[in-house]
């Protein structure tokens, strides 16, 4: 790389871009954490300012910090964000303009995965939306004559000269790059900027410095993206409690983020660190017994001695407080020899190298970069980050090793909603509307039929609070599915598990109806016997009646108590007064949904109740403590309300 082709300035850097490409930038950045959102916003900028450019970008997961819908919500927002994010964070202004559908006409985005929820009821979004398995991004993106690829990277000085890390994001960018050199077309314009803060991972995610042609270091980086930790309710732990069961010693484990992801991994732990309290609580669940049933099959109830094999797309929280509690720490070899050796027991323990933690990209809290960071400089074997080809197919020529490592697979995933008959729902909507993407869920699902003891699970919660009240995720039918029913395996909710492989259709109907709410049992079970796929003489078991929300509190009444399945299991990034604020905010959110809550909302208007004696301290964070505005007065009245009735 010339000295000339090293920038400080990113709207110089911008600007050579643009007169060195011509008139049509077509752009592909990575996923999450390593696109470079000052540079992606200065090229933006010039789009804006001359329409003549055009400007056409291909990504996914284009991160942005929460924003507030209402007045007192961004009373509590805004000095979160700003503590959490960091003042100079930069959010890609293409993102935050199409959420408000601003993007101008020469400027397109293509994602195919979108952050949950948040494109909803963008038009442009919507419309140009690229529904792909996640393997088969690289394939497609290289017939868009791809002209510019830009990427966050890390930066080290050797011996050698430099060197540059991937990171974060070597998931599509390697695979990508390859294909376009196999199918003989021109290599596109690569910008790697560089980010002090980003871990320097080595191995595949390493890159000499003529991978790229052009570097940008801006003289000043905004902090990473963190993800702020969620927290994990009663069903919540109630479900991972049941999926914990499922897990093999000496297994493979790939889970994905969220609160469903945190639970189950909080059930691992447990059910590692404290086994006797752990069987004890999922004996309090599993009344019907179906839960231990299916775990002596597929999983196991012990601690882990072996330990398990992590192989997941995303490398995450929870994947870390897994390997520092010593659950995630069976090492595999890129070595097929070595790996036979290992899965017989005959590999002697002073063989060198070896990873227990393979991903293609990287998000989380600060944590979880500092602890990759960490783990890189001491134990530069123990973590791989390779291309996405790698960890979400078994196809090529690593198979055989491939299919090996992931010996005892259990690959768990997230779903939204499922049907009777096995089909899961986790993207889309009945409408069509896309709620994020397919990502990798039908690589794994697809993957865990393949793998000779590998199974898919589907987590998903049982209800959800819909327009009218309290709705079933379990229905006789879907307009979108994302995984067919004929791949059905095993779908966990927190009323148990349900194992669906090579079942019948009628079969499936029952072990499905036997994790659903009991409040929308006998409507699903007449639905499926007026379609004649459950016998007309078929009878409920009485002990599927008593799945209830009520069932599952007392169930983990005594653990919560104790403090052993926290609101917040992995620590919060909330204050005890923003803590305190979250569920009276939550109740005015709710309430305010339809008719009966506004009217609940007017009679606490009217009688607030008691003051209780942390109120002064949470009015002074939300700015409300002198409030003189009508408006602000009547928040504060609301906010007033709202906490005298989530008091303790």
């Amino acid at each position: 790389m010339l000295p000339e082709q090293r920038f400080t300035d990113t709207d110089a850097c911008a600007q050579l871009v643009v007169e060195r490409l011509g008139a049509d930038l077509r752009v592909a950045a990575p996923l999450g954490l390593g696109k470079p959102h000052g540079l992606l916003n200065a090229l933006y900028g010039l789009m804006q300012a001359d329409t003549w450019r055009s400007m056409t970008l291909y990504t996914a997961l284009s991160l942005t910090r929460p924003r507030p819908k209402n007045s007192l919500e961004a009373r509590f927002l805004d000095p979160f964000v700003e503590r959490h994010f960091g003042a100079d964070y930069v959010d890609p202004q293409y993102a935050l303009d199409q959420i408000q559908g601003k993007l101008p006409p020469n400027v397109a985005v293509h994602e195919f995965y979108m952050q949950s929820g948040a494109l909803l009821h963008s038009g442009s979004a919507q419309r140009n939306y690229i529904s792909q398995n996640y393997t088969h991004v690289a394939r497609d993106l290289v017939v868009q004559d791809i002209n510019l690829l830009v990427q966050l990277v890390a930066r080290r000085e050797t011996p050698a000269g430099v060197r540059y890390s991937l990171s974060c994001n070597p998931d599509l960018t390697l695979d990508f790059l390859d294909r376009v050199k196999a199918a003989g077309k021109a290599r596109p314009l690569c910008v790697a900027v560089v980010h002090p803060a980003l871990p320097y991972i080595g191995g595949d995610a390493e890159v000499p410095q003529e991978y790229f042609d052009i570097e940008l270091t801006p003289p000043s980086s905004p902090a990473l993206f963190a993800v702020p930790r969620l927290p994990v309710d009663t069903a919540e732990y109630a479900l991972g409690l049941h999926a914990s069961a499922l897990v093999k010693d000496g297994g493979c484990l790939q889970i994905g983020i969220g609160a469903l992801s945190d639970a189950l991994v909080k059930g691992l732990l447990w059910r590692h660190q404290d086994n006797v309290a752990w069987r004890k609580t999922l004996l309090a669940l599993d009344q019907g017994g179906n839960t231990h049933t299916v775990a002596g099959r597929v999983g196991g109830l012990g601690s882990f001695k072996t330990g398990l094999y992590g192989c997941s797309e995303m490398i995450m929280d929870g994947l870390m407080h897994l390997a520092k509690a010593g659950v995630l720490k069976r090492r595999s070899w890129d070595n097929l020899a070595l790996e036979r050796a290992a899965a017989a027991g005959r590999l002697p323990g002073d063989v060198p190298g070896g990873h227990y933690l393979r991903g293609a990209f990287f998000l989380g809290s600060r944590d979880l970069y500092g602890w990759l960071e960490t783990v890189a400089g001491s134990d530069a074997d123990a973590i791989d980050m390779c291309p996405v080809s790698n960890v979400n197919q078994l196809y090529g020529d690593h198979q055989a090793l491939a299919s090996l490592q992931r010996r005892g697979a259990r690959f768990f995933n997230t779903c939204m909603m499922s049907t009777l008959l096995g089909a899961a729902v986790s993207e889309t909507l009945d409408d069509g509307h896309v709620v994020s993407g397919v990502g990798g869920q039908y690589n794994f699902v697809a993957m865990a039929h393949e793998l000779p003891d590998g199974r898919s699970v589907l987590l998903q919660r049982a209800t959800r609070q819909g327009k009218n009240g309290v709705e079933t995720n379990i229905r006789w039918q879907y307009g979108q599915v994302t995984i067919p029913r004929h791949l059905r395996d095993i779908v966990v909710s927190e009323y148990g598990v349900a194992d669906l492989r090579g079942k019948s259709d009628s079969e499936c109907i029952e072990a499905m109806l036997a994790i659903c709410d009991a409040r929308f049992i006998d409507a699903l079970a007449a639905e499926a016997k007026s379609h004649g796929k459950l016998a007309a003489d078929f009878k409920l078991p009485e002990v599927w009646r008593k799945h209830r929300p009520e069932l599952l509190h007392e169930a983990l009444d005594k653990p919560m108590r104790k403090g052993l399945l926290p609101k917040f299991p992995f620590g919060s990034d909330f204050t005890e007064t923003e803590l305190r604020l979250l569920p009276a905010l939550e109740w005015l959110q709710s309430s305010s949904a339809n008719w009966k809550g506004r009217w609940k909302l007017l009679k606490a208007l009217c009688r607030p109740g008691e003051a209780t004696t942390e109120e002064i301290v949470a009015l002074e964070r939300m700015g409300l403590s002198t409030a003189t505005r009508l408006g602000d007065r009547l928040q504060r009245r609301l906010l007033q309300a709202a906490l005298r009735r989530s008091s303790p």
